[in-house]
């Protein structure tokens, strides 16, 4: 009976703590607020505000790659993210990179010049330019991204917003 009364123990523990998705939601500025919320990264695909219908997935993210829409066609291949460079497209050529991510910061095309950076990220928080002021907030994040996810909310918030 007992060891019966374990297994039954172990199973239910092993459902509750499951690992449901865990979603990212993206801020305007420094707000935290649901009305403010730019996108949701769920499984590999951001979706507008708050949604998670596949109706509303604006990039799938695949490995080093990010599709538009649910697409995952080479052919909607948006961007290739390879060592912090984030190419255009499937190219790997260097006349064909939009920006590079290093250390926190996003930088114009291949440029790591302070004055070409586009973005610095600190905190959950991606800043205007090189600033640190919290009027300059593009965007928050409430969780963790990969490099790749972050390209995609990028965009999102870029050209999608």
């Amino acid at each position: 009976m007992l060891k019966k009364l374990a297994v039954i123990l172990l199973l239910l523990i092993s459902v509750f703590t499951q690992a449901a998705p865990m979603d990212v939601k993206v801020y305007k500025g420094t707000s935290r607020y649901n009305s403010d919320v730019i996108c949701t990264v769920r499984d590999g695909k951001v979706y507008k505000k708050t949604s998670v219908y596949n109706s509303d997935v604006v990039c799938t993210v695949r490995k080093d790659q990010v599709f538009k829409g649910t697409s995952v066609y080479r052919s909607d291949v948006l961007y290739t993210v390879r060592d912090g460079k984030v190419y255009r497209g499937t190219s790997s050529y260097n006349s064909d990179i939009v920006m590079t991510i290093r250390d926190g910061k996003i930088y114009k095309g291949t440029s790591i010049y302070n004055s070409d950076v586009l973005a610095n990220i600190r905190d959950g928080k991606v800043y205007d330019g090189t600033s640190n002021y919290n009027s300059d907030v593009r965007f928050t994040l409430d969780g963790y991204l990969t490099i790749v996810e972050f390209v995609a909310v990028w965009h999102t918030v870029l050209y999608c917003y």
